[in-house]
């Protein structure tokens, strides 16, 4: 039998985690939401909000996941906590409970549906101490990994307090799935939904980019990461961070040039084109890039397996993509977990 086609790249929403944090924190939680309506402007807002109402069942009820899942093709679904519980302002008391919450809700999901779902847990990056044993909280439940945003405040994915987490994720082969959430360039994106279409992207840059140059990749050559939106602006633009690593000394911080490390990480499928899915896969390797829809929200693909074979791919790239490729990302979870 062929392996399952895997959907890397999907979210569940948590309602009552964000009724506990808006309780615990109420000041906190409303400053967040104000700079996330800086962030968006009001226009995007309001129909953000309209979407999530629109979307709520099929992210928050198993029945209507697993149909679309049926209806679009995808056997095995990879769930993560939409990216709103990241909630990077909270102290460590409050970022742990948020973590641990999370990655309950998330393995309690999972085994509702075992054969159909993988899940992904959180961590508080903004409290880079705790991250190690907040992975480890999330490994213990089953969980494949966790999902880490492109920065907390203060501390970017080059920060050498994160070491210890990047070594305890490396030793134990967990998926660190990067999903931006917010854009450090605020009000500059506040109209036309700038905030997600050109925010995203340049936020994936910036991370990966802080691995490569920063030396986390050096230093962990054996991390799983799976870089959300196809890798954003990075993997088809690598050419400049090239020229830079040759040209300035500044920017010989990694030991080989940026483009080499573009194999060394993983890459979902969301790129929204068939010319820059295969520019994507022709930068990174056919088996480095795995499916990814961004279930279910508007940005997302609503048939990812048709868009995939859209993209014009040989035959073996094509099965690489949707199914191999993940499943030797996942092999030790579902193994476990069997």
């Amino acid at each position: 039998m062929s392996a399952p086609i895997v959907d890397v790249h999907a979210h569940v929403l948590l309602p009552a985690l964000q009724a506990q944090v808006a309780e615990r924190d109420p000041q906190g939680f409303r400053a967040a939401q104000e700079l996330d309506l800086r962030r968006q402007g009001p226009e995007s807002s309001r129909v953000s909000g309209g979407m999530i109402r629109e979307r709520f069942e099929r992210l928050t009820q198993l029945p209507r996941r697993l149909a679309d899942m049926d209806a679009t093709g995808v056997d095995v679904q990879v769930v993560s906590p939409s990216p709103s519980h990241y909630y990077p302002w909270a102290g460590e008391e409050l970022a742990e409970h948020v973590a641990r919450t999370a990655n309950q809700a998330v393995a309690d999901l999972v085994a509702q549906a075992p054969e159909r779902l993988v899940g992904l847990g959180l961590v508080a990056l903004q409290h880079p101490e705790r991250c190690p044993v907040l992975l480890e909280h999330a490994l213990g439940l089953g969980l494949a990994g966790v999902e880490i945003s492109s920065f907390a405040p203060g501390v970017e994915l080059s920060d050498p307090r994160l070491d210890p987490f990047w070594a305890a994720a490396e030793a134990s082969r967990a998926v660190l799935l990067l999903h931006p959430f917010g854009c450090s360039l605020d009000e500059r994106l506040d109209r036309y939904y700038l905030s997600n279409t050109v925010g995203q992207p340049a936020e994936n840059a910036v991370a990966l980019s802080h691995l490569i140059f920063g030396g986390v990749l050096d230093r962990f050559p054996g991390l799983v990461v799976v870089a959300a939106h196809g890798g954003g602006y990075l993997p088809t633009a690598i050419g400049r961070s090239d020229h830079a690593w040759h040209a300035r000394p500044d920017s010989r911080s990694c030991a080989e040039p940026p483009s080499t490390y573009l194999r060394r990480l993983w890459f979902d499928s969301l790129t929204h084109s068939p010319e820059q899915l295969q520019a994507l896969v022709a930068a990174a390797g056919a088996d480095r890039v795995v499916l990814g829809s961004d279930y279910p929200f508007d940005m997302g693909d609503e048939d990812p397996v048709g868009s995939a074979r859209a993209a014009g791919l040989d035959a073996s790239a094509l099965d690489a993509l949707l199914r191999d490729n993940a499943a030797g990302l996942l092999a030790r979870t579902r193994t476990e977990t069997r």
